[in-house]
């Protein structure tokens, strides 16, 4: 790898800022004060022969490359009407869509400042580093070196296929922070004081990263965001994959998918898991046990082994996850219509006996079937694995809860609504798209200075996690640190039949009974859902 130049043009000069990489100066902008680069190249387009393969370093250039636009993201189906309502999402033509961004107050080595890594979320499908609301100027103005990424998504990032290696779009996400390790130096940041931050996918995602042995030593600090280490069985990765050949008419193989036209694989992928969703499960793309890359469960081994025990962990999740994967499609109110049978389908998909929802009745009195099905959910696949998580890691965690509801009618506090409030963009158009017109500046104000604090310091304002589980509340009612809000219900799953892993696996594959068929085979019904 080439030396890295340092920086050619004064920080504090007219002139745009110019930075050098192992691959070639690239040229950003300054934008009120901060340097703002956009859309390096950390790898080289993932097309042609490279298609379905890991990522390689991009080809060198000469000259400075202009670095002042978002650059190509990456191949995905656009969100169905319902969500594209809430969710913005960007599309950037082009092929050389594995590129970042970098805003920083202060270019050139020396600074030293802090890092920020975010990892985007969209269910490993959707999603990229030009959406609005991931603006990084905040967290630069703060003096936070902030940087974003695109990684290839859906069947080109996580299909598995027999003639091609596993995760490649996890792949691109290592590949990302070897070029920070190796760059962000020149670009005023500090390589050793890595945090990387991530939502949902991006989430699931940075758990798979902790627990990876080629990943240790790439950060020295983790937040998850509505999203716990899992991984997904890799014959609900393959029938998806099968699905899309069928309708494709070609081989299930990565040789035959890398020759096939981009819009209809797009197409393909979008028809082939309509009928997924967090909610009711159904073949998915997600991260798969590799031997390599994920060579285990990433929670067990994050549980039970000695990796990533010395990067501090900030975690959390919204009061309603639910009500984002529910709301739109007015699967909320067909949940309270279908009552006990939809509890019955709620079992089989979280591997519980009736006495988990039984308790969670005694929890919550008066709570709705859609709203205690929506909360088992969430729990069995976000609460539960992040408190065993905290549990047992050696290093200090801090838990939080974001409760503000949404000024948009039935999404209350939901998926993702936290986005805008962490990177402070509560007042872009797209992120009153979800949070509705507004959103407290206050709010934002001190969720975005914990990230800062969380980032610079390790601590971001409340007491680590111990034996009487504090929670910081993030609501309308001012800061708030709650003791245990929910262990009731956690210590639920700890003497239920069969207490959650990291791994989903689809209900019918347990046989949950004729009634539990019945009724996901009704929430699966097309428009009922999709994942998101």
């Amino acid at each position: 790898m080439a030396e890295v130049p340092a920086v050619t043009e004064n920080p504090g000069a007219a002139e745009d800022p110019v930075v050098g990489t192992p691959y070639g100066a690239v040229r950003g902008r300054y934008e009120n004060g901060l340097a703002v680069f956009r859309g390096i190249p950390y790898a080289a387009p993932p097309f042609g022969p490279r298609r379905f393969r890991s990522p390689v370093p991009p080809e060198p250039w000469d000259g400075v490359r202009d670095a002042g636009a978002f650059g190509s993201t990456p191949p995905k189906p656009p969100y169905s009407e319902a969500f594209a309502k809430l969710l913005a999402d960007p599309v950037v033509p082009g092929d050389d869509c594995l590129n970042l961004n970098v805003w920083t107050p202060e270019p050139g080595p020396g600074a030293r400042l802090p890092v920020m890594v975010w990892i985007h979320g969209g269910a490993l499908t959707r999603g990229s580093s030009a959406i609005p609301v991931y603006d990084g100027r905040s967290f630069a103005r703060d003096g936070v070196v902030c940087v974003s990424f695109n990684y290839r998504l859906g069947v080109e990032g996580f299909g598995l296929f027999p003639d091609a290696p596993a995760n490649p779009g996890l792949r691109d996400q290592l590949a990302a922070l070897e070029w920070v390790r190796d760059s962000i130096e020149q670009f005023g940041g500090d390589p050793d004081r890595v945090t990387v931050f991530g939502e949902s996918a991006g989430a699931i995602s940075i758990g798979a990263l902790l627990a990876s042995p080629r990943a240790q030593g790439l950060f020295r600090r983790a937040v998850l965001q509505s999203g716990a280490p899992e991984v997904t069985d890799r014959d609900k990765v393959r029938r998806l994959v099968r699905r899309m050949a069928a309708r494709l008419r070609i081989p299930a193989t990565a040789r035959a998918f890398a020759v096939a036209d981009r819009g209809a694989l797009a197409e393909a992928q979008a028809e082939a898991g309509r009928r997924a969703s967090p909610v009711v499960g159904g073949p998915a793309f997600g991260i798969v046990v590799d031997g390599d890359l994920v060579p285990r469960d990433p929670l067990e081994a994050l549980i039970e082994g000695d990796v990533a025990k010395d990067v501090e962990l900030l975690v959390g999740w919204t009061s309603e996850e639910y009500r984002l994967w529910l709301a739109p499609t007015g699967l909320l109110e067909r949940l309270d219509r279908l009552g006990p049978v939809a509890l019955t389908a709620a079992r089989a998909r979280c591997r519980c006996g009736p006495e988990v929802p039984r308790g969670y009745r005694l929890a919550r009195p008066g709570t709705s079937t859609a709203d205690l099905v929506g909360q088992l959910v969430t729990d069995f696949l976000l609460r539960v694995p992040l408190h065993r998580l905290a549990d047992a890691h050696r290093a200090p965690s801090h838990v939080y809860e974001f409760a503000w509801p949404s000024n948009i009618a039935g999404l209350g506090a939901c998926h993702a609504l936290e986005l805008g409030f962490v990177f402070d963009t509560v007042g872009v158009p797209e992120a009153a798209m979800l949070a509705g017109p507004g959103a407290p500046q206050s709010l934002a104000d001190e969720m975005h200075a914990a990230w800062v604090r969380f980032a610079v310091t390790g601590d971001p304002g409340w007491p680590a996690w111990d034996d009487t589980h504090p929670v910081r509340v993030f609501g309308s009612g001012g800061p708030e640190i709650v003791r245990g809000p929910r262990d009731r219900e956690m210590a639920l799953w700890e003497t239920g039949p069969a207490a959650p892993t990291g791994i989903e696996r689809d209900p019918a594959s347990r046989e949950p009974g004729a009634a539990s068929r019945t009724v996901v085979g009704r929430l699966r019904r097309p428009g009922a859902m999709r994942r998101i």
